[in-house]
This record gives structure tokens, sequence and C-alpha cells, in this order.
């Protein structure tokens, strides 16, 4: 699947896109997957509660199912201004 990242998560791990080969059954896993890959991830994942997460571009929960997803995108929440 294709896993997104946006603004400071992007800059954390140093990339906008990747394409990803995972077990994971829920978002949740797969971020697990993505922290233990090596520090940047770790750092980028640290507090989800700061991030959102989008599965073929609709919003998400990290709890979320994978199943038949073809596109991860994580993000932080946006703000109005």
């Amino acid at each position: 699947m294709d896993v997104l990242y946006f603004a400071w998560v992007r800059e954390r791990i140093g990339v906008p896109r990747e394409t990803v080969q995972s077990s994971a059954g829920t978002v949740l896993d797969l971020v697990e997957e993505l922290r233990a890959r090596e520090a940047r991830y770790a750092a980028a994942f640290a507090d989800i509660s700061a991030l959102r997460v989008a599965l073929d571009q609709e919003l998400s929960n990290f709890d979320a199912s994978l199943a038949g997803v073809r596109e991860v995108a994580f993000f932080p929440p946006m703000t109005g201004g």
C-alpha cells in the first residue's frame, strides 16, 4: 500500500510517500510496524494523539481495518485561520 506523510510527519520521516509491504490488520498495527523501523519513524509516531489518518482519502480511526486499503495518509489535525 502507499503511505503518505504530510507536514511535520513528512519532515521527521524525510519522505513524502512510500510503498509499504505490511501484514498489519489495523492502522495502529501499521503504526507499530513503522515505529519499529528506525528512530525517525519512532519520532514521527511517538504521540499518535497528535495525528489524524485517512484511508483511501477518507478520514478514519487508528483502530480501522486495512483490508482492501490502497492508501494510508498521516497528517496533523487541520486548524482554521
